[in-house]
């Protein structure tokens, strides 16, 4: 049995694994560069070791991390989401030192990590993808001849890539040759590989994910989907689980596509299977992640699983907790990823000490964050420093507690996204749930807030002023 787990990550989703490991009475060590010395984890850990003084190699250092799970007397890792979590290696090496790894196989990993390996096995097992290159393109005239076979625009993509980079859409030949090089450029420093392949681009999708879980006695389930098309430059914002924009008979479809999926190519533990969804309502295979995604609580609120404790059951070779039509869902979640960021300023990185924070509450209302009063956030990771999760039973008064949720909610001394959550909540066509992967760019306008000032924020303008006048 798993008593003891390393967690190989930092920030909020360390925090989100320790206390489910509290819950099921498993220990949990957790790992920090100094930067993160003083970090949320850091402290909700039963025990905590340092990686030394770089801000990001001790979290990317697969056989160091393994060592310390070996050292610590843990008997598995937990990989989180970002860093290894998808790395092969890492699976690798726990399988070779007996430690278990919190996820999917190695094997499974690099071939779902290959997008040309994936797109190839989804068309064996019948799933809809997208028009496009059978393996990575050999040449810049390749690309040419296979843009101008499935018709501008296109997508040039790293066979490796992830996290929206490595992607670059091109209108016209013009367009592809001028991107073709930068891809491969991208490609190369991000993930190590100069492979990419070319697609059918689809317009102004949205982007349709269904959450997957799989044991390792060949069952397999889906929680139903999430609506991740609020994102701004591929990069998620908002996510809404279920999707308001799908009909029953589409859920049940997707859903059974996500579950073949998994299933084709022998997948243990919890994945997502993310689709784009056309004008016409076709729906296309886009990418499988095997891991845990950053917006798994809103899933949860639905179904009332907790995926990562079905994570670590599944890990421990148990069965599923629960067959597929025991899994109900109820009502709507939505997540909102609390940047620390400045929407007005072109999303700028806005890190610094948190001066005072306080989470909403209420029913319906979670928060899962790494942030304190007096905590600094460093500037070498990403912004996220919250996620706002809120639940209610309809569209409409769940669109009724965001609001409430997010003006309850204080971070001061960071600019963040929350003054931009409430203008897209205030939208036209958010509010009648319908909304494709181009509202951010085609709704400048909401990020033209009139930033409303607080007491607290009018108060330490004063402060600083003072302390500056008088050198204090």
């Amino acid at each position: 049995m798993i008593r003891k787990i390393l967690i190989a990550n930092r920030g909020e989703i360390a925090v989100r694994i320790a206390r489910a490991c509290t819950e099921m009475g498993i220990k949990s060590v957790a790992v920090y560069a100094e930067a993160d010395r003083n970090a949320l984890h850091v402290k909700k850990a039963d025990a905590a070791y340092s990686l030394g003084p770089d801000t990001i190699a001790g979290y990317l250092n697969a056989h160091r991390l393994v060592n310390m799970a070996v050292e610590t007397g843990c008997d598995a890792i937990h990989p989180g989401y970002g860093f290894l979590s998808e790395n092969p290696e890492l699976a690798e090496i726990c399988a070779r030192r007996g430690i278990i790894f919190i996820g999917p196989t190695s094997q499974v990993i690099r071939r779902m990590g290959d997008k040309i390996e994936a797109r190839s096995a989804m068309i064996d097992a019948g799933i809809p993808v997208t028009p496009g290159s059978e393996g990575n393109l050999a040449s810049l005239d390749e690309a040419i001849d296979l843009a101008t076979e499935v018709g501008y625009p296109v997508m040039l993509k790293a066979t490796s890539g992830g996290g929206g980079r490595g992607i670059r859409r091109c209108a016209s030949e013009q367009e592809l040759r001028r991107n073709y090089d930068r891809v491969i450029s991208e490609a190369t420093k991000a993930f190590g590989s100069a492979e990419v392949f070319l697609e059918k681009a689809i317009d102004n999708p949205r982007h349709i994910e269904v959450q997957v879980l799989a044991d390792n006695h060949g069952n397999a389930i889906h929680l139903f989907e999430r609506d991740c098309s609020i994102q701004r430059r591929h990069q998620k914002l908002v996510e809404i689980a279920p999707s308001p924009q799908l009909s029953e008979q589409q859920r049940n479809y997707i859903g059974d596509l996500a579950v073949r999926a998994a299933k084709a190519v022998g997948y243990s533990n919890a994945g997502t299977v993310e689709f784009l969804l056309d004008e016409n309502d076709n729906f296309y295979f886009m990418e499988m992640n095997t891991r845990l995604q950053v917006e798994h609580p809103i899933t949860e609120m639905i179904t009332g699983v907790d995926i990562v404790q079905e994570q670590i059951r599944i890990a421990d070779n148990q069965t599923l907790t629960y067959p597929q039509e025991a899994i109900q869902r109820r009502g709507f979640a939505m997540e909102f990823r609390i940047n620390a960021e400045d929407p007005k300023n072109d999303f700028l990185p806005s890190f610094g000490k948190v001066t005072r924070y306080f989470a909403p509450g209420g029913p319906g209302i979670r928060t899962d964050s790494a942030i304190y009063t007096g905590y600094v956030i460093p500037p070498y990771y990403d912004s996220m420093c919250a996620k706002l999760c809120v639940w209610a039973l309809d569209w409409d008064a769940l669109l009724a507690r965001s609001r409430r949720a997010l003006k309850d909610i204080g971070v001061f001394g960071v600019r963040t996204t929350i003054p931009y959550y409430l203008e897209i909540l205030g939208s036209n066509d958010f509010v009648r749930g319908v909304f494709d992967t181009s509202f951010v760019e085609r709704h400048p306008e909401l990020t033209r807030y009139s930033v409303r000032r607080s007491n607290h924020d009018i108060a330490a303008a004063i402060g600083a002023a003072i302390a500056a006048s008088t050198g204090a």
